[in-house]
C-alpha cells in the first residue's frame, strides 16, 4: 500500500484489516456538486485533522478496537465506474466482518456503499440520514447520479430511510416523502421538541447504516460544505441523536460526507474529524454493535 495518512496518525498504530473493527475508507468523489466545490479534498483534510484528536473521546477509547485506513478509492472514472470502485472497497471491509467508515466526497458516494451493503445483507437494513436536504429528486441538472438524488436511489432499491435535520427541499421531494411514507424529523422539529422526541418507528429494520451529510450541522459551526443552510443541528443535538440511534438499533457502518475544507479554517477540519471519531465511540459502546461484531 502506498504511503497514506492513517486515521489518528502515529497515536494509533495501523491495525491489520482482519483485526480492526473500523475500516476508514477515503472516497474523494466529486462530480455533481451544484454550488460550492471542494468535497474531493474532504477525506484528506479529515485524516490530517484526525492526527490532532485525543484518543480518549471523553467516554471511552474507540481506537482500542482497531482502525485500518484504506488507500483512497479511485474516483477518476465516470459515475458508474467510480461507484463500482466504492462498492468493492466497502465489500472488502464487509468480507472481514468489520464496520465501514466512509469519508467523502459528495453524497453520491453513499450509492456505492448501499450497493455493497445490499450484496452483503440484502435489503434487511435501513438508512438513517443526517442532512440539510432531502436528496430525493429523481434527477438533478440532468443526472440521476447527482448528490441531490442519492436518497431517491436508495428508496428505489427498497431500503427504508429515516431523515434527520432536514430543512431545505423542493415540492417534488416533499411529494416523494408523502408517497413513500418516509419518516423524518426536520431540524425545526428537533429544535422545538428536543432530541428525546426522536424514536425510530416500529418496523424500521434492526440493522442501520448512518449517512451523515455534514451540512446537517448548523452553518454557524460547519460552514465548510457546498450548500450550507441556516437552522441546522447543534453539536450536542447531533451527538445525542447518534446516541439514540445506536441505542435503538444496531449500527453496521456509517459515512461522513460533503465536507469541503476552507483554507485556514482549521476548526472545521477538526470538527469533521471529531464527528467521525465520536461516531466510532457511540457505535463501539452500544450493546447492539458489541454483540453484532462480537466485541469483548
Amino acid at each position: 500500500m502506498s504511503e497514506i495518512i492513517t486515521f489518528h496518525g502515529d497515536d494509533v498504530p495501523q491495525s491489520r484489516p482482519d483485526e480492526a473493527l473500523f475500516h476508514v475508507i477515503p472516497v474523494p468523489y466529486e462530480k455533481s456538486v451544484s454550488y460550492g466545490s471542494g468535497t474531493a479534498e474532504g477525506p484528506a483534510a479529515i485524516l490530517a485533522a484526525s492526527c490532532q484528536l485525543e484518543v480518549f473521546d471523553g467516554k471511552s477509547t474507540p481506537a482500542q478496537y482497531g482502525i485500518y485506513t484504506h488507500e483512497a478509492v479511485n474516483c477518476d472514472g465516470g459515475h458508474e465506474e467510480s461507484l463500482a470502485n466504492i462498492k468493492e472497497a466497502v465489500l472488502n471491509c464487509l468480507r472481514h466482518g468489520k464496520m465501514p467508515v466512509v469519508l467523502g466526497g459528495e453524497h453520491t458516494v453513499t450509492n456505492g456503499v448501499i450497493d455493497a451493503l445490499i450484496e452483503k445483507y440484502g435489503t434487511d437494513f435501513g438508512v438513517v440520514q443526517f442532512d440539510a436536504h432531502a436528496d430525493l429528486r429523481e434527477s438533478y441538472e440532468g443526472s440521476i447520479f447527482s448528490h441531490a438524488c442519492v436518497m431517491k436511489r436508495t428508496v428505489d432499491k427498497g431500503i427504508p430511510i429515516y431523515q434527520l435535520g432536514t430543512r431545505s427541499y423542493c415540492m417534488e421531494e416533499h411529494q416523494t416523502r408523502v408517497y413513500n411514507e418516509i419518516p423524518y424529523m426536520d431540524a425545526e422539529d428537533i429544535h422545538r421538541q428536543g432530541t428525546d422526541a426522536f424514536v425510530l418507528p416500529d418496523g424500521f429494520p434492526e440493522k442501520v447504516f448512518i449517512t451523515f451529510d455534514i451540512d446537517a450541522l448548523d452553518s454557524s459551526i460547519m460552514p465548510a460544505t457546498g450548500t450550507p443552510v441556516p437552522g441546522g443541528l447543534t453539536w450536542y443535538q447531533a451527538m445525542w441523536l447518534i446516541e439514540r440511534i445506536v441505542k435503538q438499533r444496531t449500527c453496521i457502518g456509517f459515512d461522513v460526507l460533503e465536507y469541503a475544507p476552507m483554507y485556514g479554517l482549521h476548526s472545521a477540519d477538526f470538527t469533521a474529524a471529531q464527528l467521525v471519531y465520536n461516531m466510532m465511540g457511540y457505535a463501539a459502546r452500544s450493546t447492539g454493535v458489541r454483540s453484532f461484531f462480537q466485541l469483548g
